[in-house]
């Protein structure tokens, strides 16, 4: 029988043996790291590293040993980036965000989705105070647009829900403007059945709103199933409907502030599936702006359609020990099974640690943008 001991002792200096050869190689790959820092040429070399493995996997016999030849050498000639990553992140390589703190009591010039009376009017006023009017936009990309162009200094709109998650609209056209995150407010949403004044809960056989107001609240609507639902622009513009058509048939889902600015009744308060219901809205700028006390960043990545891509970009935010708070994934136009990440992090865009990350994922993903690295508004 084999002796357990003994075969621990010769694991244990066989071990030894690799981290010394280990230091070894970080050592040789910190002198590459300065070659390529001083010639520009980039650290991540797929050909390179192809070949590197199918040589490597070549010395082994073994089906089982080959597989694990390859991942071990994978991971290896991946931490090997990463402190390349770090000797040229030193150098201050990722630098697209210019410092600023952002002064929003000054501001006037806001553009808001939907009407007056929507949530996210009434996260632009917690954001930017009472006394700030904003102007209006139908619609997701109305709001994107006035950022994009001047119009607006600053845009404020909804992206995720804690009961239906990400908003779908949103993320697929943030990519389509270079505008930036620049904060963000979340706020209990309550919604509420409304109607005219007088109408009874019964009498109510179709329902107005925005399709996450719809989503949820679908216990609500199972239950009553007397009740025809239907998408519309917005909550408040369903309850601006609702107030014009002056059908007592009819009713919206809406917030209180939604009933007063349009004179309705609310029916049943808190339908919501879920009493802690909650949606985050960001505030967005044409400027890339950051400041010391920014504590969340917001990417945006596209992957190689290879075999371990996604694997090899989510092995940067582990090594560099960052915490992912949102992975939303979204298909990408005119390429069909492909699909574009969003990806929200904690951390300051020039903490070492993000900075190292960061330019990783940058050498390696097929696409790849920083939306912003902003922090929460009280």
């Amino acid at each position: 029988m084999v002796d357990l001991l003994d075969s621990r002792k010769k694991i244990d200096e066989i071990d030894e043996q690799i981290v010394k050869l280990y230091e070894k190689r970080m050592a040789v790959a910190g002198d590459v790291a300065e070659y390529k820092l001083q010639t520009g040429k980039k650290v991540y070399d797929k050909e390179r590293e192809d070949s590197k493995l199918e040589t490597l996997c070549a010395m082994v016999d073994d089906k089982f040993n080959k597989r694990a030849v390859k991942e071990l050498f994978t991971q290896i000639m991946s931490v090997s980036r990463k402190y390349q990553y770090g000797i040229m992140s030193r150098e201050g390589y990722l630098s697209e965000f210019s410092k600023c703190d952002i002064d929003l009591s000054k501001t006037k010039n806001v553009y808001y989705f939907g009407v007056p009376g929507s949530y996210t009017q009434a996260a632009m006023k917690k954001i930017f105070g009472d006394e700030v009017e904003g102007i209006s936009e139908k619609t997701f990309r109305g709001v994107m647009e006035a950022v994009a162009d001047g119009r607006a200094e600053y845009g404020v709109l909804p992206i995720e829900n804690s009961s239906t998650g990400g908003i779908s609209a949103n993320y697929d056209i943030i990519p389509e403007y270079d505008n930036y995150i620049v904060g963000q407010k979340v706020m209990k949403i309550e919604q509420c059945l409304l109607g005219l004044p007088g109408t009874k809960e019964e009498d109510i056989k179709i329902v107005y709103s925005h399709p996450q107001g719809i989503m949820q609240c679908r216990n609500y609507l199972e239950k009553r199933d007397d009740i025809k639902s239907v998408d519309y622009d917005s909550t408040a513009a369903a309850a601006k409907k609702v107030q014009k058509d002056g059908d007592t048939h009819q009713g919206a889902i809406a917030s209180k502030t939604a009933a007063k600015e349009y004179g309705l009744e609310i029916i049943r308060e808190g339908i919501q599936d879920n009493s802690y219901n909650k949606t985050r809205f960001i505030v967005l700028s044409k400027n890339a702006t950051f400041s010391d006390d920014s504590d969340k960043i917001s990417l945006c990545i596209e992957l190689p359609h290879t075999s371990g891509s996604l694997y090899r970009i989510l092995s940067h935010f582990l090594f560099n020990d960052l915490n992912l708070t949102l992975i939303e994934s979204r298909p990408i136009p005119g390429r069909t099974w492909e699909y574009r990440f969003f990806i929200d992090v904690e951390g300051n865009i020039k903490d070492p640690a993000v900075e190292n990350a960061l330019l990783g994922i940058r050498e390696e993903a097929a696409l790849f943008k920083v939306l912003g690295n902003y922090k929460e508004y009280e």
